[in-house]
């Protein structure tokens, strides 16, 4: 089994890269990770990953600027219903749009805008920073086998927007 890790220029790659490798030696069921700027390679892919790291319309940018990259995602995702992963940016190019320094459209595969933290209380910081556990709307298979809730494991955010989504059935 493949696993293609998008290198479009943004992103913390190398950890992406570690980590997915960590995961497929522990799981043992011979995945391979490959590190790729080439649309052929996602489209053969049984998975694909796209990392993100810096501002939404930088990160949009840079897939567009890959020749065929994006119509190959579009093609993995939208016609052949295959497994993505979106990290950070690459998450929240998932939604309609984002309005980090210029209203810029995403793949619109989820209803909803990427925003600005607004902030709120002096205790809640912006942008957030730390270490907390998670809750889930509904239950997903990457998440199995996790503590969540209050006393669950604890994951570590450092964000300052947030992806608003239109239906809350799509969370």
């Amino acid at each position: 089994m493949t696993v293609a890790l998008i290198d479009y220029g943004a992103g913390n790659l190398r950890s992406a890269e570690k980590g997915l490798e960590r995961v497929a030696r522990e799981i043992g069921r011979g995945q391979k990770i490959l590190l790729t700027r080439d649309p052929e390679v996602v489209a053969k892919a049984d998975r694909v990953v796209l990392p993100g790291d810096g501002a939404f319309p930088f990160c949009r940018r840079g897939v567009a600027a890959i020749p065929g990259m994006e119509e190959a995602i579009r093609d993995f995702v939208e016609k052949r219903g295959r497994p993505f992963l979106g990290i950070c940016v690459g998450m929240q190019l998932l939604a309609s749009r984002g309005l980090e320094h210029e209203p810029t459209d995403g793949f619109g595969w989820i209803q909803g805008e990427v925003k600005a933290i607004e902030p709120g209380p002096a205790h809640l910081k912006v942008p957030h920073m730390g270490w907390n556990t998670m809750d889930l709307v509904h239950a997903h298979p990457v998440l199995d086998g996790l503590r969540l809730g209050p006393d669950g494991l604890h994951a570590y955010f450092l964000h300052s927007f947030a992806f608003e989504v239109k239906h809350r059935g799509d969370l």
